[in-house]
């Protein structure tokens, strides 16, 4: 039996495959996992509840945030847009590091302002026990500012780097899909109709789904899920 195949194996040990470190709801989870099924590389899927942190993450990253990523080597990658990088520089299939319209440092500095001031207003709106202090409006107010930016941007194409899916459009729409959940009501009477026909792409895209599957918690001793599954879809990615 191959050792891929073999329950007992320790992937995150000089294995076959990636480990990866997953929690299912996570923005920047979903995005890694989405540029890991893009490329085709095979990983070991360990799901996690955040709460009950198991001490093989704690061990490989002591931030104790996922996405993490053990390569067969022992290279710990703990950062999601690097995980990103690390699947699509192995494989880009899709093209996503070759937007129409942008170089790849372009890409990284719009995927920068949602992973910065948007994310902190996004943290302030959506988590207001979490910011005792925070105005809840103000920062819904705030991270609207960025969503109309991208608004403004999808009056030229269809994605946010020309007509076809990026780097962008996969990194930022996990964030995006958070902020809209928030206040789904308001959301829908906001005058973003670009903004709502790409985000519903985005959703509805096999890819989407694809990475999206719920799995039980990983323990220690078990072997993770393999990862991403396999499927016949002949387009994975979508418009």
């Amino acid at each position: 039996m191959a050792q891929e195949d073999d329950p007992q194996a320790d992937l995150s040990a000089g294995g076959t495959r990636p480990v990866l470190y997953s929690f299912r709801r996570c923005p920047y989870a979903m995005r890694a996992r989405m540029a890991i099924a893009a490329s085709g590389q095979r990983c070991e899927l360990r799901e996690v509840v955040l709460r009950d942190k198991p001490a093989e993450l704690l061990a490989a990253s002591p931030k104790g945030t996922v996405p993490v990523l053990v390569d067969v080597d022992g290279t710990v990658i703990d950062q999601s847009l690097d995980i990103m990088l690390w699947a699509l520089r192995r494989n880009d299939p899709e093209g996503w590091l070759q937007a129409e319209g942008a170089t790849l440092d372009e890409t990284l500095a719009l995927v920068a302002e949602c992973d910065g001031e948007f994310k902190r207003h996004l943290d302030g709106y959506k988590y207001p026990e979490r910011h005792p202090d925070a105005d809840t409006a103000a920062h819904r107010a705030q991270g609207a500012l960025f969503l109309m930016r991208l608004e403004d941007r999808l009056a030229a194409a269809r994605c946010l780097h020309g007509d076809h899916v990026a780097l962008a459009d996969i990194a930022i729409a996990p964030f995006v899909r958070q902020f809209a959940q928030v206040d789904a009501a308001w959301f829908d009477q906001q005058p973003w109709p670009r903004l709502k026909a790409w985000l519903a792409a985005r959703l509805q895209a096999p890819l989407f789904a694809r990475v999206m599957d719920k799995h039980p918690a990983w323990r220690s001793a078990q072997r993770g899920i393999d990862f991403p599954p396999y499927s016949n879809t002949s387009s994975p990615v979508g418009s």
